[in-house]
Formats: C-alpha cells, structure tokens, sequence
C-alpha cells in the first residue's frame, strides 16, 4: 500500500523540498506534484528558478516556489512558518539541497571544512529541527537525500563525504526516536546523476593539478575516473526522484533507500564489508 497525497478529509498533503534549481530536487518537485502533492518548491537564490518554472510548465503542474538558504536559521523558520500559515500543516520534507566539494587535507583549510559541514550536514539539521513539529503534528515524512558517499568515503572526498556520513549517522539515530511520534526517517542515496552538480562544484581542473603537488597524479586519476563515471554511467535526475516518491509514498518507507542497482550494488560493498579492506581496496583503485 502507499500513502495518499491528499488528507481522508481530501486535502491535499503539503510537501517542501530544498534545493530544486536543477537536478534531483527539481524532479522530485515537478514528481510530488503529478502524483497530487500541494509542492513548496524551495531554493536558495529565487532568480534561478527559471528552470523549474520551464518545467512545471511542460509538466503542466503548478508550484509554490519560495526562498529558502538552508544555512539560515532564520531564512529556514521564515520558510516554513509561511507554508503553515498558508496552509495550516507540512506533511514531508525532502532535504535535497547540498553542495560538491572536491579536495584533500593537506590543500585546503580547516575553513573550508567547516563551509562543507555548515551546508551538507548543519543545513540539514536546520530544516529538519524547523519541520519536525509540524512533521509530528501530521504523522509526517522526514527524506534527506544524502549521496552513496554518505556510506562510502571517496578519495578526494574527506570533507564532503564526512558531511554526508555524518547526516547518515544523525538521521539513522533519529529515526526510531521520530518514528516514536510518528514520523517517519528516510535517506536516499544517489550515485552519479547527471545533474549540474558537478559544475556547481567549480572544479578547475589543471589549475587544481597544478596546485596539487604530490598529490598530482593521484588526483588526475581520480578526476579522470570520476567524469567518467558522470559521462558515461550516470542516472538521469528523474531516475533518481522516483527514489524520493518511494520515500514519500510508501506505506512504510525503508530508511535508507538506493536510487539505482549501481548505488544498491556500491553501498553493499560497505555494508558488507566488516574489517574495510573491501572498501579501502575498491576505492584505492581509483587513484593509482
């Protein structure tokens, strides 16, 4: 069985999704909406949303798009004290927005650190405390989605992967403790998708190599091999939304839910993977 998008009183249910410029985020809005969600459609910078304009349009669904940064406490509280007062209750949330980051310990600052952890796992925290009550009210849906990387550590990856393990960690400790009142916990986890995320990242490759010193030819082998994996393998953003409606729809959710057999395949490996040789092997191979 799964869940209804409108009330047994034929409401519909509200749902606000973070980050929905581009990529996962804006096919989960325009998704939530064909299946009959009332969809706040939230992004940092309103004078991006032409693209999700575009494609509601195609889509032939309406939105309601709004701002929202989600490492502002208050721009978060302002956001979702709106859609209650607009419409009286908040049914779901998807966490979606997040930003890349590409880098290694010994080339870059501990600021920079900080600046991954304040928007992949404290941005999180930051709509998540703001729903949740609201989330209680209704017997809700909490969905982040967080990143393959949230559950294997990629070279290259220190800072973002440990944001996204890190909002692995919270959640899946949250989730009984929500369920407790009603709300159900779900992550899902994409692999590559073909999505701006990777130009979001503003990689500069060679003046990035060129800064790299002995970390040089490690880091060409992992970019290489990394747009590759984007050009050639890479799941289409709707592909991966479909994961987030299993999340909103289900009757009972899984908590942690792949978006392909490639991401349910690599998460296995860790998951299986008792003593970490498995992993540290597997992901070895991708700088040598």
């Amino acid at each position: 069985m799964s869940t209804l998008p409108v009330t047994s009183a034929g409401e519909p249910r509200t749902v606000l999704i973070t980050g929905t410029s581009s990529g996962i985020g804006l096919a989960a809005a325009i998704a939530a909406a064909q299946a009959g969600w009332r969809t706040i459609a939230t992004l940092r910078d309103t004078g991006r949303a032409d693209a999700l304009r575009k494609a509601a349009a195609e889509a032939g669904v309406a939105l309601d798009i709004r701002q929202l940064d989600v490492v502002d406490p208050d721009s978060v509280a302002a956001a979702v004290d709106g859609v209650i007062a607009d419409y009286g209750r908040l049914d779901a949330v998807v966490k979606n927005a997040g930003a890349g980051h590409v880098g290694t310990l010994e080339l870059e600052s501990v600021d920079d650190v900080r600046e991954v952890m304040e928007v992949n796992f404290f941005g999180v925290v930051n709509v998540s405390k703001a729903a949740l009550p609201h989330l209680r009210a209704t017997g809700g849906r909490l969905v982040t989605v967080t990143s393959v990387g949230g559950v294997i550590g990629q070279p290259f990856n220190e800072a973002y992967c440990a944001a996204k393990f890190a909002v692995e960690g919270y959640m899946e400790s949250l989730a009984p403790v929500a369920g407790a009142v009603g709300v159900r916990v779900s992550v899902v986890e994409p692999g590559a998708v073909a999505t701006e995320f990777v130009n979001n990242i503003g990689l500069d490759v060679e003046a990035r190599l060129a800064a790299a010193g002995p970390y040089a030819d490690a880091m060409r082998h992992y970019i290489d091999r990394t747009v590759g994996s984007f050009l050639d393998g890479a799941q289409t953003p709707a592909g991966a939304a479909e994961a987030v409606m299993e999340a909103l729809g289900a009757e009972t959710p899984a908590f942690r839910i792949q978006t392909s057999p490639w991401a349910r395949e690599f998460t296995g490996v860790k998951l299986a993977d008792r003593d970490g040789s498995a992993v540290v092997g597997m992901t070895g191979t991708w700088v040598a």
